[in-house]
């Protein structure tokens, strides 16, 4: 391994101006700086971070926490964050909590042990007012920034997150407008703020427009394919006469569109399918969906920039940013009455 004594002695100087001269600092002169660099570059002197950490108390990482990279709502975020965080100087550490909050807790004290500078949380929704796990974050007082909507037991952090209420308002609105009444809702996790946000979106619509949420229109799902699939096979089974079907995200609409085109039925023709999120696969499903595009990079980028802000010791709030309606092929007005 090359070291700083390394390189002096090939160059002729002290140690201490090695050091300064690979810091920039200003009492080096610029072409003493390029000869050490240089030098340095060519036996491939690699700095200590741990030392430098040290030195600085700071160790130029992040630690992230979501509950898979497998989630293609995720997948585009934690690049932002990555891409971001690198520009700044940062490398980022990632773990997975599965959904569970005993892996979630097991994450966060590994990236608290290697002392990271911030921490990027997807949390674990749960019914507990507290968790202890947080509580220790901001006893640390450790910059945290949530990728999501808060729960009470998180409600001390700030977090990004889209104007879910309203997205999901746009969606029932977009049905109605086609002429929509009998509209399904396929709901998400009932630990989760944001599927109870998306949920109460759809209900404002249609009591704006004169309708009653119908509870035999209301299908409780979660958040994967196969809960869709095992929703829209309930709903077929429950014949409820829906001519659209409203889901909580992309992949539960996928799973539902799945099931009811193995049934033998058309969409749009027959009935509407529209998700919410735009991850890949919906603009390349058979029935292109029509879904709510979510800014899963700008809330990346402003994830970074709300940490750089606690790092600083400024104050942080919390930002909801819009999202916007796509519209394709998988919504159109309702069959008409035989």
């Amino acid at each position: 391994m090359v070291r700083l004594k390394d390189i002096a002695r090939h160059i002729g100087v002290s140690v201490m101006t090695v050091s300064k001269a690979l810091r920039d600092a200003p009492d080096v002169s610029a072409a003493t700086k390029a000869r050490i660099k240089t030098l340095a570059q060519q036996m491939g002197y690699v700095p200590d971070s741990s030392a430098q950490g040290l030195r600085t108390k700071t160790t130029k990482l992040f630690g992230l926490v979501i509950p898979s990279i497998t989630n293609p709502i995720f997948a585009r975020i934690v690049f932002a964050i990555e891409e971001r965080a690198h520009d700044l100087g940062y490398d980022l550490l990632l773990g997975h909590s599965l959904n569970k909050p005993e892996r979630e807790e097991h994450c966060i004290r590994h990236f608290l042990s290697r002392r990271v500078d911030g921490l990027f949380i997807s949390p674990v929704y749960r019914f507990e007012a507290e968790a202890r796990i947080y509580q220790e974050i901001l006893a640390r007082r450790t910059p945290t920034v949530l990728l999501g909507s808060p729960a009470p037991f998180c409600k001390s952090f700030p977090a990004v997150e889209i104007e879910e209420l309203i997205a999901s308002y746009n969606v029932t609105q977009h049905l109605l407008k086609l002429g929509h009444k009998r509209i399904a809702y396929f709901t998400g996790p009932q630990t989760a703020p944001w599927a109870h946000e998306r949920f109460n979106g759809y209900r404002r619509a249609l009591r704006e427009a004169g309708l009653d949420v119908d509870d035999k229109l209301v299908f409780q799902s979660g958040n994967t394919i196969e809960d869709g699939t095992n929703a829209a096979l309930q709903m077929l089974n429950e014949s409820c006469d829906a001519t659209a079907v409203q889901a909580v995200s992309d992949l539960v609409a996928i799973g539902c569109a799945e099931a009811l085109l193995s049934q033998g039925l058309r969409i749009p023709e027959d009935i509407s399918i529209v998700g919410f999120g735009n991850i890949l696969t919906s603009g390349h499903f058979r029935v292109p969906l029509t879904t709510i595009r979510q800014p899963k990079f700008r809330l990346g980028i402003a994830a970074v920039e709300m940490m750089m802000c606690a790092i600083r010791g400024e104050p942080v709030q919390s930002k909801r940013l819009p999202a916007e309606l796509l519209e394709r092929k998988s919504s159109a007005p309702p069959p008409p009455k035989p």
